[in-house]
């Protein structure tokens, strides 16, 4: 037994080393060797520090191994889709024609029943409110169902889809009403250069007051509204695409960048072709009205692709449509005011 104080086995032992003298001396290679404590990092020079950081920045997250079911917990990506495009014409040819078996459905149904004293006949077919009914339902029944499915598609409402922007139109009421009268004015000289047919299957149709103002009411109503939405909403926009992603396959181009709101930058040739491409058969839908004149068939043409700058221009659906009902009124009007209020057809 000895008095002196046992050493702790806890505190470490320093050894000295052949060069030293002392208990507290370490070598050179020894304190290169050592770890530093961990106070002495963080008393380390501001240079260090920055070593020190720097070696730490460099492990990148994308180095590292992604953690469990990270695919899952990442938001699905959105493709990049232009719309409308030829698939949503497609799709909203689809629900026309489930519209469509809707109404023949219906219409068979109502004739066997005597529904409301119904009945079809031969006479149905060249009735001109029997007509105007009939289309006005198929219009309404796919305008309903293009509101219930085409915005699960776009991911918007349909009338955002479209570019309807009624604010747009009625900010420009005044210049598109001009507008409109100019289309009036193309019409008044068309028909002196270019006359159509003196018993045109239109007149024949009107040839009744009842008649007439039905026709005055579907003209400056439904009958631009959903012309508007068929040409300038679907198949204009459709062709303007189409025509732009030829180009971009051909050429290996990048796609053109969509607007603000999501939509796309058509370019010029785009437009002018696509424009061209919708009168064709906007001008078709009204020659069997006009007896298939060429007067008339022209004249439709140069409206229609006056109806597309309008669109394009504005980038509102709603500023085309109001322009086309503007026209039909002024047309209607005319034939109002001629007939003594469509009480004297033989004075046309």
């Amino acid at each position: 037994m000895t008095n002196l104080p046992e050493d702790d086995p806890r505190e470490p032992v320093n050894l000295p080393s052949d060069d030293s003298a002392g208990l507290g001396a370490t070598s050179a290679s020894d304190a290169a060797q050592a770890p530093a404590p961990a106070s002495s990092v963080f008393a380390a020079d501001p240079a260090a520090d920055t070593q020190t950081s720097s070696a730490f920045s460099e492990i990148s997250p994308s180095n590292a191994e992604p953690p469990l079911f990270y695919s899952y917990a990442q938001p699905p990506i959105r493709r990049f889709v232009r719309i409308p495009n030829f698939g949503h014409l497609l799709l909203l040819s689809l629900l026309g024609l489930v519209a469509f078996s809707i109404l023949v459905i219906g219409l068979a149904l109502a004739s066997h029943f005597h529904l409301f004293g119904f009945r079809l006949s031969t006479k149905s077919a060249t009735d001109l409110g029997f007509n105007i009914a009939t289309e006005g339902i198929l219009y309404v029944l796919t305008f309903v169902f293009s509101l219930w499915v085409l915005p699960m598609v776009w991911n918007e409402s349909l009338f955002a889809g479209l570019e309807w922007r009624g604010k747009v139109a009625l900010s420009n009421f005044w210049l598109l009403l001009g507008t409109a009268s100019a289309c009036f004015g193309l019409a008044i000289v068309d028909q002196i250069l270019m006359p159509g047919p003196a018993n045109a299957p239109i007149e024949k149709m009107i040839s009744s007051t009842g008649a007439a103002w039905m026709m005055f009411a579907f003209g400056v109503t439904m009958a631009p509204f959903f012309e508007e939405m068929l040409f300038r909403g679907f198949l204009l926009p459709a062709f303007c695409t189409a025509c732009d992603w030829i180009v971009e396959k051909t050429d290996h181009a990048p796609p053109r960048p969509l607007d603000a709101d999501g939509h796309p930058q058509w370019s010029l040739a785009a437009m002018i072709i696509g424009s061209v491409l919708t009168s064709i058969p906007f001008a078709l839908l009204h020659a069997e009205q006009q007896g298939h004149s060429l007067g008339p068939f022209i004249l439709m043409v140069v409206i229609s692709m006056i109806l597309c700058a309008v669109r394009l221009k504005a980038r509102s659906l709603a500023a085309s449509t109001l322009v086309h009902a503007s026209y039909n009124f002024f047309l209607f009007t005319v034939e109002l005011i001629a007939t003594g209020g469509f009480r004297h057809f033989d004075k046309m």
